[in-house]
């Protein structure tokens, strides 16, 4: 007879652990990914200013780094980076459409931003994890497990 075993209560504690964590990562920056796809912010001029790369093996990344004035004037930045920006975007001193979304250090251009989806594919893989350790139901026991006291009761449903 081949018995089936139960989850490992350490296997619970970890999905617990690791859903709560990437919850954690992804929560707070739901509304700045959210305000930076829609481009719901100040809208204003990003003066490039310097280009700053990084090399990672197979390729490199680069932004711009530089200054921002919003349309009206209120809103003034004067070191932030310009999302999605790569080396050969901008040129030293041009200026370019852009929008303040409130986000410490960084602003976007007209095409926004699709940070949203790592963060919303991080959020359902927390919720799904939480979920398939803390609602799963117990398997139900096959007859020959059924203790013989118990052996005329129904078994209970899943």
């Amino acid at each position: 007879m081949a018995r089936r075993r139960s989850r490992s209560p350490v296997l619970t504690v970890v999905l617990v652990l690791v859903g709560l964590y990437l919850l954690y990562l992804a929560l707070p920056n739901v509304g700045p990914v959210v305000r930076a796809a829609r481009l719901d912010g100040a809208p204003g001029t990003f003066t490039a200013e310097r280009l700053h790369c990084v090399r990672h093996p197979g390729h490199e990344s680069c932004s711009w780094q530089g200054r921002f004035r919003s349309d009206d004037g209120t809103v003034r930045h004067e070191d932030v980076w310009m999302y999605g920006s790569g080396r050969d975007s901008l040129r030293p001193g041009q200026r370019v459409r852009a929008f303040d979304t409130g986000r410490d250090g960084r602003v976007y251009g007209p095409g926004g931003s699709r940070e949203w989806v790592p963060v919303t594919l991080m959020a359902a893989l927390g919720v799904t994890l939480l979920a398939y350790a803390v609602l799963r139901p117990g398997r139900r026991p096959r007859p020959e497990e059924v203790a013989p006291e118990h052996a005329g009761e129904a078994a209970p449903l899943p």
